[in-house]
């Protein structure tokens, strides 16, 4: 991409905004403040998409699918003080979820400074924790040398975000100043004596496993890495909410370890001679509350591959540890031979067949919508491509155990469980990939916490479809309540509104699902009005997990209580 010269005198918000053109930015999400007005003006005629958002969470976890989408660091701009502070929610999924981010923070006049002015907040001691680098530009001079920085610290490593703070007067300033370079972001190669080790160690196994998950992936790496699979005939198993890694169709595919995973999946992990675990950290979801592996050091052969050196001897001590990003290592991989006879020939299959019984036919539950039946109707029925997102919830659940993730770019969900994700990052993706069917699930607690970003939705024309799943009530909260405090129901009972009537009111189709049959018409209808919509659903409370009940919770836990 060209630069400007440094003849070009510009104010330091024209600086900014061409940098983000420079760096291939093509949207970004931003709700507009005072303190940032000559960023809002030079974006006025930049070749960069504006979405404006509702709220600032809303708007931080719209960039923050944006870095899951495409690899490349998400764009959101606040205002200073409590803009900043309300796009916190979405700097912590970043940071939680390993996804690139840049968050534009405006700021008070730099002689202000120290006073405690207006809306005035130190974003250092305020995000320092969430992110990976956290700066504010002094000198508009500077400004290209801080956002290619930026864009570096975010992709670079264990990807995460960052925050750059703007002063009202430093973006007002002019400057003359090129342009900063593209940047892009290193990869780190595993050396040849690693990957010999590596093929030794899966000669010499009988029972290997391959565990997939992090951030840095892309199709290719996750097409490399299924024919690695496929040479190896290895089971393979994704983290938590990180099942577009690999086809839920292929026949290695042996499950995703989440919440409420398949025991034998479960059993097939624990009985494995050779752990490979491959992007991800294996953090407390994907390691059942860190009781899948002994630490430090697992009881099997473990071998991590990570594209952080800070998370490699973290938590596991491995017995190899890689650090390489799983596109180069996927790359890498395709140079690996399997020895002439597998003894662990058929255990992929095996696997595959317990995840097909085991996400199969859905329980019957209370109630007259049958959640588990509408799951199993909407997995024939969306197109492979079609992008998933959710929040935090047991209604999520139902989504990961049933529907079939079959292509990267499918998911998008928080690892950290941050509620209010689902609508936001759906019109985030909807956003960026117009062709492609978005569905967006959230608990009825869920959705008020970002749904005013439906208006988003209908502002843009953005046809997703918002399925709420409304049990009246904090459901995840209420189960861990009645397993340890059986019946003394406390902060957690909701009374919502119409949510197919709020879909109407902001201008799109909204509709009312009690009973099973009521939802493939629903949905049908949805997508053939071309709005943004909305389907109201009501769950029984009773139907509190894809396998059990409150009064089965609540039992259980008088029991043990004799």
């Amino acid at each position: 991409m060209s630069m400007r010269p440094d003849t070009v005198t510009r104010t330091g918000g024209q600086i900014l905004v061409d940098q983000l053109v420079a760096q291939g930015a093509d949207h970004c999400f931003c709700v507009p403040g005072e303190s940032y007005l000559a960023v809002l003006d030079a974006l006025h005629d930049a070749k960069c998409q504006v979405t404006i958002c509702r709220a600032e969470g809303g708007a931080a976890m719209m960039a923050e699918a944006h870095g899951k989408l495409t690899g490349r660091p998400g764009i959101c701009m606040v205002t200073r003080g409590p803009g900043a502070t309300n796009a916190s929610p979405g700097i912590h999924i970043a940071q939680q979820d390993s996804t690139p981010m840049i968050l534009f923070v405006g700021q008070i006049e730099r002689g202000m400074r120290g006073r405690d002015a207006f809306q005035e907040v130190d974003y250092t001691q305020l995000f320092g924790g969430m992110c990976k680098w956290v700066a504010e530009i002094d000198d508009a001079a500077r400004i290209p040398e801080m956002v290619a920085r930026a864009y570096a610290t975010a992709m670079q490593g264990r990807p995460g975000p960052v925050v750059l703070v703007l002063p009202e007067d430093m973006l007002t300033e002019s400057a003359s100043v090129p342009d900063a370079p593209y940047v892009e972001a290193a990869e780190t190669w595993p050396g040849n004596t690693d990957m010999m080790k590596l093929q030794k160690m899966l000669w010499a196994a009988q029972k290997p496993v391959l565990i997939l998950g992090g951030s840095r992936w892309s199709a290719k790496a996750t097409a490399a890495i299924a024919r690695f699979a496929e040479r190896f005939d290895l089971p393979v198993i994704c983290q938590f909410r990180r099942q577009m890694l690999f086809s839920s169709d292929h026949p290695n595919y042996a499950g995703d370890l989440g919440l409420g995973g398949n025991p034998s999946m479960i059993k097939l992990i624990q009985e494995s001679d050779l752990v490979i675990a491959l992007g991800g950290r294996l953090s407390e979801i994907a390691s059942q509350s860190y009781t899948l592996f002994d630490i430090p050091q697992p009881s099997q052969p473990f071998v991590h591959i990570h594209p952080g050196a800070e998370e490699l001897g973290r938590v596991y001590q491995a017995t190899l540890a890689i650090q390489a990003s799983p596109t180069a290592f996927a790359a890498a991989a395709e140079g690996l031979q399997p020895p002439q006879t597998l003894a662990w020939a058929g255990r992929a299959t095996t696997a595959h067949e317990s995840y097909l019984g085991w996400t199969g036919n859905p329980a019957r539950l209370p109630g007259k919508l049958q959640y588990g039946e509408i799951m199993a109707w909407l997995r024939d029925r969306l197109p492979d491509n079609s992008v998933i997102c959710n929040g935090a919830g047991n209604y999520a659940i139902w989504v990961h155990r049933f529907l079939r993730f079959k292509q990267f770019g499918s998911q998008l969900a928080p690892t950290s469980g941050s509620m209010g994700y689902g609508t936001p990052a759906a019109v985030a993706a909807k956003r960026i990939n117009p062709e492609k069917t978005v569905v967006a699930f959230a608990g009825d607690g869920c959705f008020m916490m970002n749904g005013q970003e439906f208006a988003t939705a209908c502002q843009y024309d953005l046809p997703i479809i918002v399925i709420v799943v409304d049990n009246g009530m904090y459901g995840t909260i209420r189960m861990h309540q009645e397993r340890d405090y059986p019946t003394r129901v406390s902060a957690t009972t909701l009374k919502n509104p119409d949510f197919a009537a709020l879909a109407r009111a902001y201008g799109g189709h909204g509709e009312t699902v009690r009973e099973t049959a009521e939802f493939a018409p629903a949905f049908e209808r949805a997508v053939a009005s071309g709005k943004p919509a909305i389907l109201h659903c009501f769950l029984d409370q009773q139907a509190i997990t894809p396998t059990t009940t409150i009064d089965a919770i609540r039992e259980k836990a008088f029991a043990a209580k004799k």
